[in-house]
């Protein structure tokens, strides 16, 4: 899997030492079976690798010789002279300060122009970039060549922002598998979208179409005074839209038939910064120009977060929605419909998060003061990310307690960290970093008193502690005594633990959403879930077991949840972890990880109770692969009982979705989420 993952990205983090010796390469030592007889290398010397290639053989001759001085003559027993150690020193002073130069010119690129630059990139890299920006085909093995289309962009005086990650394809096909992936597809490994630090690496296919500029200033400014401000909106040529602009294609891939398929609504996530800290709405009038665009395409509404730490900042039940009021009333004015998650955790430092949002002023004044609100490990570690639902009873809160109304004020509820309901137990602030475990989330002092209360009520006080043999953070299952084979989480005391570990999780979204469903009724609610997927393939599930689901290989521990939501009526809004696997950790093969296993449990335990599914992505995407696997997911091949998504949730709305590649792309996904047909540009 190691060596699949290299191929993808093209150079392996562990080719540094080689990068950094690039500037001049020795010839190999001599052939003993030829009998002495040398083998020349070529020499590269900075960005002169790029010249010499493309220069005659009389142009080579001089550099051909200098190889020849460097490295001696043959015979004489095939010895070769060593250059003197100073002139080494100086080399490797002329490639640091070669590379210093280059990795200015990256972080520039990356920083301004936005181009998707692989973290090892070299001069070769930015040539490409270049090059496939001015409107030239670059191949795979560095064949170039001008773009068929590129004509009819120089006379129209654009060049079409194209994306690499949009209409790049596999030629690969598989079977089609249980979950209704249509034959064409890869293996669940390649079917991912492959990313690595944040850059898309498809698999090489006969065209490598142009990159777009992607920078944020081009992506909004239209071509020519005849565009709409729609078409304005929008990165490229717009005047191609109605035109159907003949691209370079590659060949295409064998996709599903999603017309006359069940209606799928799909909205947009709006940006986390849209209402600042002062509840003010950000940049109404473009705002305003993108929901236009958005309409324009039949979109069928937009997702909101209104914060706690933004809404109620300064003191209790002191609320200020003037910002949102005018969001919603912009919504409303556009018809289109409003998703509403009232988030009470902290935002900054997950991933994706690009503004820092905290918990309202006055609870962390009590926080200070009573650090027991907040979840805390074996070792006494808090994390304010969110509160703990041991004080869900407790009036600690300046009169109040954390499930009263004066908190789930106005629209559906987040149940815990990132607004998912499970407990805080891979906290990257406390030195968690995958696959590692995770810990139990029980140490604060309400949360034991309800351990104590279970424990004596059970008759055995002495089970009124954590487990003390279940590792650290980034511990794995085999190395601790309560997950390994076998261990003590299969115990009389290990299932008592698990089980009121897991209740006390359960009773906590019950409660919450009893009060939503008062507060909001005849209006949907939902809750959040996310797959824990690593270490699935183990007996014990150790991450999900201290993320508080208990779903060990004996037990369904999402049955439970699923009930739960069928009782108030709840949607389960579930966040397929699949779309980032590649990106985090197919570096890590002993983790055991099950992304696909664990989502058809859950989405099957959802659909036994009865309990519609919504989904959203959980992080951007823009290619056709990744708007395939959703859409496989939404609408399952061949189930007889025709289930499909209650909705999708696109993250998220900004300016690479704006580009034109990337907005032609995901128009034609809503339209077959919404079950039209799709009729794409012939080559």
């Amino acid at each position: 899997m190691a060596t699949d993952m290299q191929n993808l990205i093209g150079t392996s983090e562990d080719d540094d030492e080689e990068e950094l010796e690039m500037d001049v390469k020795e010839e190999d030592e001599e052939d003993e079976e030829n009998g002495g007889k040398r083998i020349h290398r070529q020499v590269m010397v900075g960005v002169d690798v790029g010249i010499a290639a493309s220069s005659s053989n009389n142009n080579q001759l001089p550099h051909h010789q200098q190889i020849q001085d460097q490295v001696g003559t043959p015979g004489g027993g095939g010895v070769r002279r060593c250059r003197p150690l100073e002139e080494k020193e100086r080399t490797k002073l002329r490639e640091r300060h070669r590379r210093a130069i280059t990795a200015r010119i990256l972080a520039g690129l990356r920083r301004h122009g936005n181009y998707n630059l692989r973290v090892r990139a070299d001069i070769n890299d930015v040539i490409a970039a270049l090059a496939r920006e001015a409107g030239w085909v670059v191949l795979p093995d560095g064949t170039t060549f001008p773009s068929r289309s590129q004509g009819s962009r120089s006379a129209a005086g654009t060049s079409a922002m194209v994306n690499p990650s949009s209409h790049v394809v596999s030629q690969q096909t598989q079977t089609t598998s249980q979950k209704g992936i249509s034959p064409g597809y890869r293996s669940s490994l390649e079917y991912n979208t492959c990313r690595m630090k944040g850059v898309f690496m498809p698999t090489p296919s006969p065209y490598d179409l142009s990159p777009s500029a992607r920078s944020q200033t081009s992506a909004l400014v239209g071509d020519g005074g005849e565009q709409t401000e729609i078409h304005s909106l929008i990165g490229g040529s717009m005047d191609t839209v109605n035109d159907k602009q003949i691209v370079d294609l590659p060949p295409k891939l064998p996709e599903r038939d999603f017309a006359g398929t069940p209606y799928v609504p799909v909205y947009v996530m709006l940006p986390l910064g849209v209402i600042n800290m002062k509840c003010e709405l950000v940049d109404a009038d473009g705002l305003l120009k993108q929901l236009r665009v958005l309409k324009s395409i039949n979109i069928d509404g937009v997702m909101v977060d209104c914060w706690w730490g933004i809404v109620e900042a300064h003191a209790p039940q002191d609320y200020n929605w003037n910002g949102y009021k005018k969001l919603f009333q912009m919504v409303s004015e556009l018809k289109l419909k409003l998703q509403v998650v009232m988030s009470f955790h902290e935002c900054g430092g997950n991933v994706g998060d690009d503004v820092c949002i905290p918990l309202p002023h006055w609870v962390a004044e009590i926080g200070r003061s009573n650090p027991d609100i907040f979840f805390t490990d074996r070792e006494g570690r808090r994390n304010p990310e969110c509160l703990s639902w041991g004080i869900d009873k407790e009036r600690v809160l300046r009169g109040r307690t954390a499930v009263e109304d004066g908190i789930i004020a106005m629209v559906e509820v987040g149940l815990g960290p990132c607004g998912e309901l499970r407990y805080p137990s891979c906290p990257v602030k406390h030195g968690w970093r995958y696959p590692g475990i995770g810990e139990f989330q029980c140490y604060d002092h309400y949360l034991l008193k309800s351990l104590r209360k279970a424990a004596e009520a059970r008759g055995q006080s002495f089970w009124d502690r954590g487990p003390d043999n279940a590792g650290s953070y980034n511990s794995q299952p085999h190395e601790t005594g309560f997950f390994c084979d076998g261990g003590d989480y299969n115990g009389y005391y290990g299932r008592f633990f698990l089980d009121w570990y897991s209740h006390a999780l359960v009773d906590h979204g019950d409660r919450v959403l009893s009060l939503a469903k008062l507060a909001f009724d005849g209006t949907c609610i939902a809750a959040k879930l996310s797959g824990i997927h690593w270490w699935y393939k183990t007996a014990s599930h150790a991450a999900e077991l201290t993320a508080g689901f208990y779903n060990p290989c004996n037990r369904d521990g999402y049955a439970a949840i699923a009930a739960m939501l069928k009782k108030h009526g709840a949607v389960l809004n579930f966040t397929s972890a699949e779309q980032h696997v590649l990106d985090r950790h197919e570096g890590f093969p002993e983790a055991f990880s099950d992304s696909e296993g664990l989502a058809w449990q859950m989405l099957n335990a959802a659909w036994d109770a009865c309990v519609p599914i919504a989904s959203e992505n959980p992080l951007p995407c823009h290619d056709r692969l990744s708007y395939n696997k959703i859409l496989d997911d939404a609408k399952p091949f061949g189930d007889p009982d025709g289930k499909h998504f209650f909705s999708f949730t696109y993250l998220r709305l900004g300016p690479p979705l704006m580009e034109r590649e990337n907005f032609l792309e995901f128009e034609r996904f809503l339209k077959r989420m919404h079950g039209e047909a799709v009729v794409d540009p012939q080559v």
